[in-house]
């Protein structure tokens, strides 16, 4: 404290104290319900971030044979102190300088947030991540302005007896041209309007339905041979009320198409079977070669970048095994597949016990 404030009148100081004091009762109210404004937006963005990197992680490390362990953000607590303090000492004895007194004053702030982590584990474990997603529950999701190849091929392994990629090997590991270009083609429907997944509410079981080409009147010509080369693919007969999507099971007759879905577990695993890794890892056997797609489709759905440094801006970045595995944040289409996996993963994660974060501010 400056010499001066030392010799100050009594009042000045006094209202000095007072001026500590309403500093500290502004600053409660700051703390408080004004926070949530940066609060609110600021944890959103970070538990996105932290979603993200973790999802990069467990990818990563399952290219790798790590096994994953799946953390839900729980239970978030802002802890915030803002403390002012302030006191005056009068001297009390003659003084020909006239009163004087001494003041002194403090003023301290400290956040220190507390997070709660819950670990999935056991029977909701495998209900979330080990069990198909159900067709019912994924498919619609391309009415939703989902791009209907790339959900198609993040969730579905075989439809209509065709195999997209698998890290699992063998005679088609790297899935068949007839999948591929039957995601193309769909595609290609789908902008035009002439392709949709249809929910059918049923009693016992929803149903989800494949529709192409129109339900009435004569197909344009310049679709006309798309929905005949997917009739072709899948061995079905015309039919303008679309097809049945069975799941597991083969199709009964024409006017079905049999699909078999992936686990979130496996969608991970085949995301990582993509990666290209150092040729000293395939080598020493820490990890499996990649796995090289064929027809139509040669482009990973995620495109991770692997060096000792990250390179550019990253959109989400971890550490493994003393290398840096990245997604650049220039790749529009890696980061919307991420995107769309987190969605698959929130509606997976869903249980009659689950609840969404709580973050808890003090208002004061």
């Amino acid at each position: 404290m400056r010499p001066s404030l030392l010799r100050m009148p009594t009042r000045r100081l006094s209202n000095l104290a007072l001026g500590l004091f309403a500093l500290s009762l502004s600053a409660c109210a700051w703390v408080g319900p004004q926070s949530l404004r940066a609060d609110q937006v600021s944890y959103g963005e970070a538990l996105g971030d932290a979603k993200k990197r973790e999802i990069l992680s467990i990818i990563v490390g399952l290219r790798y044979a790590d096994a994953p362990a799946f953390l839900t953000v729980s239970q978030i607590i802002a802890g915030y102190t803002f403390t002012a303090t302030g006191g005056v000492t009068a001297n009390s004895l003659p003084d020909p300088g006239g009163a004087a007194a001494q003041a002194t004053g403090m003023v301290s702030y400290s956040n220190h947030p507390t997070y709660t982590f819950t670990p999935t584990t056991g029977e909701e474990f495998a209900r979330a991540y080990i069990q198909p997603l159900s067709p019912a529950l994924i498919l619609p999701l391309a009415d939703s302005g989902i791009p209907i190849d790339l959900l198609l091929r993040i969730t579905v392994q075989t439809i209509g007896g065709l195999s997209n990629a698998t890290m699992l090997g063998g005679a088609e590991g790297n899935g068949s041209a007839g999948y591929f270009e039957i995601l193309q083609i769909l595609r290609r429907l789908q902008l035009a309007g002439e392709a949709a997944i249809e929910f059918v509410p049923g009693s016992n079981a929803s149903r989800v339905r494949l529709a192409i080409g129109r339900q009435q009147g004569p197909e344009p010509p310049e679709h006309a041979a798309d929905v005949e080369r997917v009739r072709a693919l899948l061995h079905l007969a015309p039919d303008p009320n679309g097809y049945e999507l069975i799941a597991g099971a083969a199709a009964l007759g024409t006017r079905q198409i049999s699909i078999r879905t992936r686990s979130i577990l496996a969608i991970l695993s085949d995301l990582g079977a993509e990666i290209t890794v150092p040729d000293q890892d395939v080598a020493s056997g820490a990890t499996k070669a990649s796995i090289g797609l064929v027809g139509a489709e040669t482009r990973p759905i995620v495109i991770i970048h692997t060096a000792k440094k990250v390179m550019g801006t990253a959109y989400a970045a971890v550490a493994y095994h003393g290398e840096e595995f990245w997604i650049d944040d220039t790749d529009f289409d890696s980061k919307y597949a991420i995107t769309v996996l987190q969605d698959l993963m929130a509606l997976a994660e869903v249980t009659d016990t689950t609840h969404a974060p709580v973050v808890t501010v003090p208002a004061g």
